[in-house]
């Protein structure tokens, strides 16, 4: 399932069409010329752009609406931001903000409980201008992770800490918390961040891991088999975000309550370098600049790298093709991965570039936004907004029907120009 749509501050529906047609790349023909802006002239009108998602997984009919509520709300609390001022990594941490706050999400408040019945989160956050990344793993008892993230991140810009020791820029456990309380961070009590929904949810997993231990070795394994398949297809691992700023800078963040049953301690690709999200400006290196966050089943993105393997997909001409063949080669059919029935996983993408068009001789200024998503699980939830827009749109992607998830993918996306008038 494949599909684009454009817009330039008036979303439209995606188009789906078969996986194996080819498409063009919307950034190869849009815009006649390309080059920095003249940094005396002074751009009006340019705000930013968003992509979210909430979780690549199983997002049930009768629960969409509040999945794309949420995507909505996150959406719009990172435009008020970029609209604000606020730079892509203050934008991205807001939307996640939003995103972990929902009960419907598997981050933050409404987690996955690991097998002794505790909640611990996962979080990271990459700023494409700096490159700095901040990250928590297994953290217990803060009701926003991605605030101990950004706040990682932000403390390592300062610069070296006395004696010249390095600031941290992973932490986990009892560790994290620690920190996060002592930098102003407010704790939230374990059990306030359970919902009936994740409490029911562990009962009944645990149920089910009772009676598969109790079964004869043969039958047990087949239980078992059938308990990961469950686990990894209905759990929404992991929400994240992915946004462009007024100048242009890019930012990526991802939350997770991890896999449901996961063993205490686990840490998943939400923390993890490189896999979680990814963001870089464009350089001298890389024409695009390019922004990840990836969700499903943590040890595959893990053992993959996915985000960053798809940021560096992003620089070829074709972005669609680039992204298509970054999920084929390097997740489904990657070799790390060769002993996996099911490789469950999904990114959302976007890249741009700054651009400038004569017209009736004014500067027409701007960022062009090649936005994508592409997942393996059964569906993907996002949602998508411009700073010139007045709402979000939001998309439940499936796969088609008859496909096997982990064995099949489904990818769409569309384009977004944000322009300005330079004086």
């Amino acid at each position: 399932m494949i599909g684009f749509s454009s817009y330039a501050g008036v979303m439209e529906s995606p188009m789906n069409s078969a996986e194996e047609q080819q498409h063009s790349s919307p950034l190869a023909t849009s815009w006649s010329k390309k080059e920095e802006p003249n940094k005396n002239q002074k751009p009006k009108g340019v705000g930013g752009f968003v992509l979210v998602h909430a979780g690549a997984g199983y997002h049930s009919e009768s629960k969409a609406k509040e999945y794309k509520h949420v995507c909505k709300r996150a959406c719009q609390r990172a435009v008020d931001q970029l609209k604000a001022g606020a730079l892509a990594v203050e934008a991205v941490a807001a939307a996640l903000v939003e995103l972990e706050d929902s009960p419907f999400t598997n981050a933050g408040m409404g987690s996955n409980l690991n097998l002794s019945g505790e909640i611990e989160c996962d979080a990271s956050i990459m700023d494409g201008k700096s490159l700095q990344y901040g990250a928590v793993g297994a953290i217990s008892g803060i009701k926003n992770p991605v605030l101990v993230a950004n706040r990682l991140l932000s403390e390592a810009q300062k610069g070296k800490l006395s004696a010249g020791r390095i600031p941290p820029c992973f932490l986990v456990g009892l560790g994290a918390h620690e920190w996060a309380i002592g930098h102003g961070i407010p704790p939230c009590p374990s059990e306030k961040m359970a919902t009936k929904f994740s409490l029911s949810a562990y009962k009944r997993n645990k149920r089910k891991m009772e009676v598969a231990e109790e079964m004869d070795t043969g039958r047990n394994q087949t239980k078992k088999k059938r308990l990961s398949a469950e686990n990894h297809s209905g759990c929404l691992d992991t929400v994240g975000a992915v946004v462009v700023d007024l100048e242009g800078n890019v930012a990526a963040a991802v939350s997770s309550g991890g896999l449901a049953m996961k063993h205490p301690g686990r840490v998943g690709q939400a923390a993890h370098y490189g896999c979680g999200c990814w963001a870089e400006n464009a350089c001298n290196m890389n024409s695009y600049s390019t922004a990840v966050s990836t969700s499903g089943c943590g040890e595959h993105l893990i053992r993959t790298m996915l985000a960053r393997e798809c940021s560096a997909a992003m620089q070829s001409e074709d972005a669609h093709q680039a992204l298509l063949e970054a999920m084929q080669n390097k997740f489904i059919s990657s070799p790390f991965l060769a002993s996996e029935d099911r490789v469950l996983g999904g990114v959302i993408v976007l890249r741009c570039c700054r651009c400038v068009e004569a017209q009736q001789s004014q500067n027409i200024q701007g960022i062009l936004v090649e936005f994508l998503w592409s997942h393996t699980t059964e569906s993907m939830c996002v949602g998508y907004m411009s700073a010139q827009d007045s709402k979000a749109k939001t998309h439940i992607s499936r796969l088609p029907p008859g496909t096997i998830p982990g064995q099949s993918l489904a990818i769409e996306g569309g384009v977004c120009r944000l322009m300005s008038v330079a004086e």
